[in-house]
């Protein structure tokens, strides 16, 4: 029996099937009136052969993790990607010509809408990383035969979350990962930077360790053997580098410049030109594995404990927290940017170094792995500095357009670290994590309750989706709460209060020790403060914040953040829904700072038990 027969549908039929996807993208887009056509016929051919040859694919069980997993880096071909899901019976034509309409699951940009769809792309440059976070689960954490391909256009490859994928994917050996790179010459606005110089790719991926393999896109023969050295290729990934036409098989657009983004100008002239549609049906390969065996043990968490009056600082009790979680969930895995010795994520590394992964300096790749992981059905925490996650927040913002199951933790936030200056100091986090469609934001004041919320965010992973944040702090603090309180998401603590409140102190984290003191310095002048705890910013307890309104009419919000977004906006937005509206001072982090002490540093700010007492007592005045 010919090899090209063993393999599955023999090569003259993928011919047609590479026609046949082109003509359904054309049709797709032509029906949407929008899209992108000439992008997706470019790499038709590629992703024939893919289909036919190459790919283990349960359809009828998506979620099996021995399945190979297909991610479309360059997601506007998306139309592309639909006609593979038609040929493969997921789709009807129906739904197929039902591309961007309102209500449908066949979105502009690939996302889990569809249960084929893992992880959204759309956002240039993300698909490698995640493939390449999906490939080390596989690998190390299911151990199973399932390969990761991946779609990439020639266009992304400007982008420097690829070289971080390139390079991590190196490091670690990714064998079962193969980059598919579409080298179509041509833009969105023309010309890309390297145009068909396929060696310009091979050479600076083969830098950092990839093998490469360099074939003309349009030739089934050599793709089809392209894939099958990737699939012999050990030790190390591989990028099958494809020279390519785009808007291949229609004249009027065929390596023709002005044509990105746009339907073809006559559909029907082109689908007549291309042949006509096709009908070709690809039976799904099965996948090389029977399903594994996961560790998913759930035993009761034994979280850390600490008595009160301890001096701990937060980031400790998530390092400890985050261990002890691992111990009772086989499912959690830690990822950290090089600093877990100050993250303290190093406690979970210590005890299960198997679920530990290393992301070195590469943020956007340790939360673009983060996001593949939970793609295959991992419990991700991944750590840094909270100043540096600022470095992936476009993959933080499309982990929430993919419905992502992730948890983010920023240490080292605000002016409290103190004499590291402002290049350290993360100012702005809370800020840009509530932005974030469906995110949780939280940010504690004390172990016990740190670890009580690494707990929450554990368990809300198992009942919903999307991205969760816990901000940390560097310095320890007074433990003030018991080991066994406990702290729902969406809540809040009271923490003095009395008939008697004049003005109430609204605080969170470290600044939530600096309120206490000021309701010490009030309560000497005879001004009773009541004293809130807002350890969650996201959702935010608007009834408490409404309640202490109605009882004191005064606010004074406090935080170690910029004024913008944060905590103080937070509290704002709580009353934006109508009734009584207190009087309201925002304190926050005003000030360029410097290297200082962390005392001087919240004094400078503006944000010390000194400067809130002053503030609660004029506002009570």
């Amino acid at each position: 029996m010919r090899e090209d027969q063993r393999e599955g549908m023999d090569l003259e039929t993928v011919r047609e099937l590479g026609r046949q996807l082109r003509v359904d993208a054309v049709r797709a887009a032509g029906a949407a009136g929008s899209g992108h056509p000439t992008s997706s016929m470019s790499a038709a051919d590629l992703m024939a052969v893919l289909l036919a040859r190459h790919l283990h694919y349960d359809f009828d069980a998506p979620s099996n993790p021995c399945n190979d997993q297909l991610i479309f880096s360059k997601g506007h071909a998306s139309p592309l990607l639909y006609a593979m899901f038609a040929a493969a019976g997921a789709l009807s034509d129906e739904e197929l010509l039902g591309f961007r309409r309102l209500g449908g699951r066949l979105e502009g940009h690939p996302t889990p809408r569809l249960p084929w769809v893992k992880v959204a792309t759309g956002s240039l440059g993300q698909g490698l990383p995640y493939g390449v976070g999906m490939a080390l689960a596989a690998k190390r954490l299911d151990r199973v035969p399932s390969r990761v391909w991946v779609l990439c256009g020639d266009s992304e490859m400007a982008e420097g979350s690829m070289w971080e994928a390139a390079e991590h994917a190196s490091h670690e050996g990714l064998d079962n990962l193969t980059a598919v790179i579409d080298v179509n010459r041509l833009g969105q606005r023309g010309p890309t930077r390297h145009g068909w110089d396929t060696g310009a790719y091979a050479r600076r991926l083969a830098a950092f360790g990839w093998h490469t393999v360099e074939i003309d896109g349009h030739d089934v023969d050599a793709i089809d053997a392209a894939y099958r050295e990737a699939a012999r290729t050990a030790g190390r990934p591989t990028a099958v580098i494809a020279r390519t036409r785009k808007g291949s098989g229609v004249a009027a657009v065929e390596d023709r410049e002005g044509h990105h983004g746009k339907p073809l100008p006559d559909a029907e002239e082109a689908v007549a030109e291309l042949g006509g549609r096709g009908h070709v049906r690809v039976e799904p390969r099965h996948p090389r594995c029977v399903r594994c065996a996961r560790p998913l043990d759930h035993a009761p968490v034994e979280l850390p404990r600490y008595d009160v009056g301890d001096q701990v600082a937060t980031r400790d009790a998530y390092g400890q927290a985050l261990s002890a979680l691992g111990t009772a969930h086989g499912d959690v895995v830690a990822l950290d940017g090089e600093v877990s010795d100050s993250t303290r994520s190093e406690f979970f590394a210590k005890e299960h170094p198997d679920r530990f992964f290393e992301c070195y300096i590469a943020e956007q790749q340790m939360v673009a792995a983060a996001v593949g992981m939970q793609a295959r059905g991992w419990v991700p925490f991944a750590s840094t500095f909270a100043a540096f996650l600022t470095r992936a927040y476009d993959f933080v913002r499309m982990a929430a357009v993919g419905r992502a199951n992730v948890n983010l933790v920023g240490s080292h936030a605000g002016v409290a670290i103190g004499p590291d200056g402002p290049s350290q100091m993360g100012l702005e986090d809370l800020a840009a994590f509530r932005a974030v469609h469906g995110s949780t934001v939280l940010y504690p004041c004390d172990a016990n309750q740190t670890a009580r919320l690494v707990e929450a965010m554990a368990d809300a992973a198992a009942d919903s989706r999307g991205v969760r944040y816990l901000r940390t702090t560097r310095g320890a603090t007074p433990v003030i709460y018991g080991p066994d309180e406990r702290f729902a998401i969406g809540g809040s603590r009271v923490l003095r209060s009395s008939a008697d409140d004049r003005v109430t102190i609204v605080a969170a984290g470290v600044t939530v020790h600096e309120a206490l003191a000021a309701a010490d310095l009030l309560a000497a002048d005879g001004v009773a403060a009541r004293v809130i705890d807002l350890y969650s910013v996201k959702p935010v307890d608007a009834a408490a914040l409404r309640e202490a309104a109605e009882r004191t009419g005064c606010l004074v919000t406090v935080e170690d953040h910029r004024p913008e977004g944060g905590l103080g906006d937070a509290v704002a937005e709580a009353f934006a829904g109508g009734g009584p509206v207190p009087r309201l001072v925002r304190l926050a982090v005003r000030n360029l700072p410097a290297s200082a002490t962390p005392e001087e540093q919240l004094r400078v700010a503006g944000i010390d038990a000194g400067a809130i007492a002053a503030a609660a007592r004029d506002l009570a005045a």
